[in-house]
């Protein structure tokens, strides 16, 4: 079964920093795509930051410079490095990744759990 574990959200103050990890656990075939995404109560959840396989990354305008995301494709993980935190970067974060389990299945999006990340004045 594969499942993405998430750690490294908390409770900060603003201008603090926090590492958010995210790791593929079960077989995979391929892993393309990954993303972190932020939702906050009453809002539709929304990308942060995006990573391909070759390294491209997307942020979203609120968190460039001061998030950073990376990934480790032999161990299928992504990290968020976020720094200069702010009250608005307050919310559930979720890893994404698509997904081939094996050579005979269609790619799937998968979902971590959340880990909330909240961020005092």
């Amino acid at each position: 079964q594969v499942r993405l574990v998430e750690s490294g959200g908390g409770l900060v103050q603003a201008g603090e920093s926090l590492r958010l990890s995210c790791r593929v656990s079960g077989s995979t075939s391929r892993v393309f795509d990954m993303a972190w995404y932020r939702q906050v109560p009453g809002k539709q959840r929304d990308l942060v930051s995006s990573i391909t396989s070759y390294g491209n990354t997307n942020y979203a305008d609120s968190v460039k410079g001061r998030f950073t995301i990376s990934r480790d494709n032999f161990n299928k993980m992504v990290d968020l490095q976020m720094n200069s935190l702010k009250p608005e970067d307050t919310g559930v974060y979720y890893c994404y990744a698509k997904i081939r389990r094996d050579w005979s299945s269609a790619d799937r999006d998968y979902w971590g759990q959340g880990t909330q990340v909240t961020v005092s004045s």
